[in-house]
This record gives structure tokens, sequence and C-alpha cells, in this order.
């Protein structure tokens, strides 16, 4: 344990949590005690307009903090801000003073905020609207909006509270009618804006391009206010998300309660196995409802945040279970909390919550955001929510009204949760990982250059906002295809209709599959084309709003997937051959025998057959699919091991890959897997000399380097803000391209989302990570904690785990030895 704070009711807490739980089996790896800190609160700033300050006030704020007012005079003053603080800090507060003193003073001033949800947006409608500021004409226009009241929004509002989807394919693609807003557009909040990474994040960033410029059109240049959790070089990710430079606020002037952090590794399960015979551990969720049904015992206020949506309803029903044996009243103070409810069911159990009626909640990330809920006992996370910002930003619920409080991690059956609970500075000392996007994409740049063009011509001097010579390949391609037309004085849209309809920004764009409940006809949902054969294949469970169903078609001419209502007691993880193939090499850096390159590559895929799991992790059994291959163009990171360093001859071995959810064309398929080659040791035997050669028999080499593939991909979010479901990786013993054994590991998105390109930045920290998780890991052989996944296409064979361990010493040798010469970081 470290740390001297005061440890009070967190560990009190902590100690409830633990109780009963036999010493052999205990289950937290390290405690935390991080201290409490007092407000530094400042005056009202001088130019706050006196209804604003006076409404303020009232409503329960006596004096902003320091980092509130500092921002909020930077926004008046006419700076572009990003304001990165931690939960519970008041950035809500930073743009409201600034913004609604413009509304009260200036009736031609306008304001539009973005959100990347409609219920956050809803959460801070609310809030300015309770603070009945009478000239300001707040007003909400979503996809939830009437009809009737939109075009009362569009004559009146002059704060417009919208999200990217609706300023996208509502507001941009008609602004003609949003001309008297647009002329006096003064002011863009952009909420949450860590949350806008990956291909989601570099859409985002060419539609506030698209803002700038109509705003421009009609005489306007607003300010950007840009709102974040604590990440990474705030300012020059904001600059890159809104194309413009501006002036970061970091320093946290809010008050906050000590914390007890506690990490929390379940144990290994004995009584059933996995994949290939593999040890599971006990689930994350199972872990949750026990703890939350304990804390509700001890009478705390407690959120568990919980991975998906079934996950949450499953905790709860847990939990509840649970306390119906102690005391059949105590269960009624628990329940779900999830994007889906009706929004009187949300705020009646937020109400409950913040009443103390309601003692435990189990949510997704719908509570991660936005909702003030304050005075929690405590914060449970079930499984490592992606990234550090959102880790620090569920946790910050826990304390909000400056008292002490209970943090705890749980693990899950995951690479990287297995690394951070054994690694404990990688969460308690690190700083939170950079935003990953990249509006350079041409694959985002293309439908979004379109829909601009529609919106306006584009003229030469504008290309340079859009990515210059980026830019300028693309609308060469566009004019070839006469979507476009070039003309001496811009680019021209040649159409009657629009393109935004079919410009998807949550993803890759295209025709979207529809999901249709059968029985009904009702369409549920859609999903991406690349990704449908992965995500709705024959036999695949699909949630939608908690509910379960089953896919009985999947037809991809028609765009259709049809399904049923089902709840059964297991999940489908699906089964894919991969090949791989190197398009260009951008990069290439040479440490002895170890290449590391970055580049553009052709992944193919198949989905060729299904797993059915219990929710425990037993594997029920594998159905047989038969399904299109598909192809992708993106960007990978690839290290090559010469034949000498790893003593194996050369010739063609065992090629292996999981693919990210862009999903795509298979080639060669896999070969037949080959034995593990003895790689069945305790965890005291992993591991060789690093710098020396890997020393292992040709037939463990597949193995080998399928295992650090796999525990790579884990390990990637760690240095870059995506989920390992954004992508995938390919090893093989010897690969065409290179002529030597290769590990890939690239994107899942067309034409790349900046992950491989963090991890060729950070090949060091980061393969140095993949080794450590390998390492902490306590199975003999090889389990989904450390070197299996749950979406490999070879059914987790072969897999070497101390193979890969020797393999890595290998590399990181190789690379801490010549690094410095070659450019690479070395940590």
């Amino acid at each position: 344990m470290d740390g001297t704070a005061e440890s009070g009711k967190g560990r009190r807490l902590l100690d409830r949590a633990t109780a009963g739980i036999p010493a052999s089996l205990y289950p937290v790896t390290h405690v935390a005690e991080l201290p409490a800190r007092s407000a530094d609160s400042v005056d009202w700033p001088e130019w706050a307009a006196a209804p604003v300050v006076e409404a303020l006030t009232a409503s329960g704020v006596k004096t902003p903090w320091r980092h509130q007012a500092e921002a909020a005079s930077l926004v008046r003053d006419g700076k572009h801000v990003v304001i990165s603080t931690g939960t519970a800090s008041g950035k809500s507060l930073a743009y409201q003073l600034p913004v609604l003193s413009a509304l009260v003073e200036d009736e031609r001033a306008s304001a539009l905020y973005l959100s990347p949800t409609k219920a956050l947006g809803a959460d801070q409608l609310r809030a300015v609207s309770s603070l009945d500021i009478k000239k300001a004409r707040a007003a909400s226009f979503d996809g939830d909006t009437p009809l009737e009241e939109r075009d009362w929004v569009r004559a009146h509002a002059n704060w417009v509270f919208t999200n990217p989807d609706m300023l996208h394919r509502g507001i941009l693609s008609s602004h003609a009618r949003w001309s008297r807003f647009f002329r006096r557009l003064s002011f863009v909040v952009v909420d949450e804006c860590h949350s806008y990474r990956g291909v989601f994040g570099s859409h985002v960033a060419l539609l506030l391009r698209r803002l700038r410029r109509v705003a421009a059109y009609y005489g306007a240049s607003p300010v950007f206010v840009l709102a974040s959790a604590t990440t990474a070089d705030p300012a020059a990710f904001a600059a890159k998300l809104s194309g413009q430079d501006c002036v970061p606020v970091t320093e946290d002037g809010s008050p906050r309660g000590a914390r007890t952090v506690a990490l929390w590794e379940p144990p290994l399960l004995s009584e059933i196995s996995g994949e290939n015979g593999a040890p599971v551990r006990r689930s994350a969720g199972a872990e949750a409802s026990r703890i939350l049904a304990e804390l509700v015992i001890e009478g705390a206020r407690s959120l568990a945040f919980v991975r998906s949506r079934r996950g949450a309803e499953l905790t709860a029903l847990g939990a509840r279970r649970i306390l119906s044996e102690v005391d059949g009243s105590l269960a009624e103070s628990v329940a779900a909390y999830r994007s889906g409810y009706l929004p009187e069911e949300r705020r009646a159990l937020e109400a409950a919550l913040l009443s103390g009626r309601l003692l435990g909640v189990a949510t997704t990330n719908a509570l991660e955001l936005g909702v003030d809920i304050a005075g929690l006992d405590a914060v449970v996370l079930a499984g490592y929510p992606g990234t550090l910002a959102s880790f620090w930003q569920q946790a910050g619920r826990a304390g909000r009204a400056g008292d002490a409080a209970l943090v705890v991690f749980v693990a899950r059956d995951d690479p990287l949760d297995t690394y951070l609970v054994h690694h404990p500075a990688a969460i308690l000392d690190r700083p939170v990982e950079a935003a990953v996007l990249d509006p350079s994409n041409p694959y985002v740049l293309a439908p979004q250059l379109a829909c601009a063009i529609a919106e306006l011509p584009l003229t030469e001097p504008e290309v340079a906002a859009f990515g210059g010579d980026a830019a300028r390949a693309v609308l060469a391609d566009l004019v070839a295809e006469k979507i476009i037309r070039r003309r001496t004085s811009g680019w021209y849209w040649t159409s009657r209709d629009r393109p935004h309809a079919d410009v998807g920004i949550r993803g890759s764009g295209g025709e979207q599959i529809a999901v249709v409940e059968a029985d009904s006809g009702r369409m549920l949902g859609t999903v991406d084309p690349g990704s449908a054969c992965y995500a709705v294949h024959p036999g695949a469970v699909y949630l939608h709003q908690g509910s379960s169903y089953v896919v009985d078609e999947l037809d991809l001419e028609t765009g259709l997937a049809m399904v049923h209502a089902e709840d059964p007691d297991w999940t489908t993880s699906p089964r894919e051959i991969v090949d791989i193939s190197v398009l260009r090499t951008e990069e290439t850096r040479v440490h002895g025998g170890i290449t590391v390159n970055l580049g553009e590559v052709s992944v193919s895929s198949q989905v060729v057959g299904y797993l059915r799991r219990r929710l425990s992790g037993e594997v029920l059994d594998q159905t047989p699919l038969d399904l299109p291959e598909q192809s992708l163009h993106t960007r990978a990171v690839w290290y090559t091991i010469s034949a000498e360093l790893l003593s194996v001859s050369d010739g063609p071995g065992v090629a292996d890959g999981e693919a990210g959810t862009g999903g795509h064309r298979p080639g060669a398929g896999v070969l037949e897997p080959v034995g593990t080659g003895g790689s069945r040791v305790g965890t005291k035997e992993l591991g060789g000399t690093p710098g020396t050669g890997a020393e292992l028999d040709p037939a463990r080499v597949p193995g080998a380097l399928h295992a650090a593939e796999h525990a790579a991909i884990g390990l990637l979010p760690l240095f870059a803000t995506c989920d390992r479901w954004d992508i995938g990786g390919v090893s093989t013993a010897w690969h065409e391209d290179t002529g030597e054994a290769t590990v890939f590991v690239h994107d899942g998105h067309p034409g790349g989302a900046g992950f491989a390109d963090r991890g060729f930045a950070a090949i060091v920290p980061w393969l140095a990570a993949t080794r450590e998780a390998i390492v902490s890991c306590e199975c003999p052989a090889g389990c989904p904690s450390c070197v299996q996944s749950p979406k490999c296409g070879n059914g987790n064979d072969p897999l070497d785990k101390a193979g890969a361990v020797a393999v890595l010493d290998t590399v990181l040798g190789a690379l801490r030895q010549h690094g410095s010469q070659s450019g690479h970081l070395v940590v």
C-alpha cells in the first residue's frame, strides 16, 4: 500500500467488500490512497453580466473556482480555449458564464453547443434552462425534436443544443434555412471533446471545419470553447479537432475528497475451462455484483460501471439476488441504468440515487458524461473502460461532494486489465494518453469534402484547412469519378441530391446494413457493411437497448440482417481467417536483426464460424459459416525478426491473424496449426536473455509469434485511445513481402485511424508492457488474461506463452541496443 492520506471511509468500505474472502484467494493486488484537495476559489469576473451571476449564485455557485474564471475570461477576450480538468470540476460554468453574458448583452449573439450524446446535451440544456435567464433562448435541435418545434428553433433560439450527427445532416446540409442563426454565431461549445477520437473524431474534425466555413460565408467567426476530461497535450488535440489554435486551461481548482483506489483481480475458476482447456477467471461482472451488494449492505451509495448494456443489467440482477438472501428490502435499492431507457425513467433513477433511496446502480458509460451525480461513496469499474481519461472520469464520480470514497477497479479476463492490476503505476502515475484522430484519412476526407462542396463551392485557398495535399489528391479522385466538377474558381457539386444522408460520421460511411426484427418488421439499428459479417453473422447475438436478439439471416446484397428476440445464456465470438500484404512502407527503423515498419497494408478476412460461450467463459460449441471474403486498405505497424535471431531456418510457417472491426478480405487463409513445442511452463520459467536470440525450435515459432501478436493487440490501447476491437493483427513465421518472421498490428478502419502510428511511435514501451502482461499472468500456458484473444481466427491455436516472452525479449533487446541510433523512443 502507498500514500499517506486518510483512509477513513474508503478503507472501511474496502474491508467490507473483501470480508469473508480467504487469504489465499485475496483479490486485491494494490491499494493506493489519493489525498483530498481543497478548493481554489476566486471572485466573479467584473465583466460577467449581473443577471447571469445572480442566477448562478442562486443555483448554489457562490464563487467560481480559479480554472473556471480563467477559461471564461479567455473566451470573453475572444480566445479559442480548451479546458481540460477532472470530473466534477465544473467545466460547464467555464462556457456558460461568457456565453450567457454575451446573450444578455447582445441581442444579435447566438451560440451552438455540441455533445457526443443526446443525453448529455439534454442535461446541459436543462442546466441552462433552470437558470431562467430571460434573454437566453436555449433550445434542443436533435433527432428527438418534434418537427413542429424545429421551425421555432431556427427562427428564435439563440443557443442551440445539438450533436455532430444533427449538425451534419440537419443543419449544415440546409444552412440557408439557418442563415439568421449563422450570421449571429458567436460561440461554438464542443463538450466532452476527448470522446471524439478514431474515425468518429476524424469525421467531427472535418465537420467543424465545414461549420467554420459556413459561418464565415454568413460573416461570422465564432469563438471555440472545448471542454475535455484530462488528456495529454490538450492544446494540440483541440487544434487538430477544431482547426484553431486553442489556449489550454489545465490547473484544476475544484475540491476533491480523499479516495481509496483498489485494484482487484478475480480468481481463476477450477470448475470450468475455456478454449483449448485454458483457465478462466471469474467474470468482472460477477465480481462487481458481489462488491456492489456488500457496499449496499454497508449503506454506501455506489455506482458500478460495466462495459455493456447487457452486462449492466446482469450485474444489477446479480446484486439484487445476493441482497435478497440477506434482506429482501435491500434488493429494491439496486437498479440498472443505461442508454435506451426513456428520459423519465432515467430522471427517476437519477433522483432516487441522489436522494439515497437507491443505493446501488449498475450502469454503462451513460453515467460517465454529463449527469450530475454527487455524493457517491463508492465506484466499481468492472473492466478497464478503454482509456485513462474514461477511467478517471468514472472514478471521479466517487467523492464528488468532497467526502472520502472508494474506487475499485476489477480486471476483466483480458491482457490489458491483467497488466494494469499488476502495474499500478500505469494507472496511478501515468499521464493520460493522447486522443488519436486522423482527419487526412482519405476514407473520411472524401465523403466530408463531398458534403462541404455540396454546401458551398470549395476554393483553392480553402483546401489548406482540409489537409492541403491530402485533400487535393482526394479532390482529384472525386473529379475523376465525376462526383464533383473542377472549374478555375474551385470545385462544384453537380448533383441535385445532397450526399449527407449517405455519410455516416460514426463509421466509415457507405450503405449501412439494417438490423430488422423478422416478426414485426421493426428496424432495430444499423451496422457498417465492413463489420456486418463480424457483428451480425447468422447465429450472432445482437443487443439493442438491453434486449437480446439472435440473427437468423444476413443478406449483404439487400443490406438486411433479420433477427428474432431471444435471451440466451450464451454469447457468440466470430472466428475468421486473415491475411495481409504490404502496399507501401512509409518508415523503417533497423535495429540489428530487427526492423520496425509503418505503412499501408491490405488486410483480407473471412468469417468462417463462431463460438458460443456461456457468460462464465465456458465454450459450448463451434459452428461453421460460409460468408464472403472482404478487403480492407488500412495502416499497420509491423516488426520483423531475422532467422538468425530466432534460430530457425528460412521458410514458410503458420500465418495467423485477428481482424479489427473494419473487417476484410482473406487471402491464403490459415495453414494447419503446429504443436506448441512444449510451451506449457510456469510463469517463473518464462523469459529469455534480453538482447540475445530467442533460441526457439522451428515448431514453436508460429505459436510464439501468434501469442506475442495477441498480447500486443491487447496492450496497444494503453498507448492509443482505442479499443482492441478497433485493431487487428497477423503473425507469420515467414511473410512473402518481408522475407522474415513478421508480426503485424493494423487499424480496423479503412484508411486507418491513427492507432498504428501511435504504436510505431511508442514501440518500446508498448512491447515492454506486452511482455510484462504475459509474465504477470499466473496461468501456466496461456489464457484470456495474457495471450488468448476473443476474436482469434485460428481458435487460439497455436499459442506459445513462453515463446512469446522469448520473442519479445529478443525484439526489446535489439530495440534498446540500437534504438537511440535509429530515432525510436527508448524507455
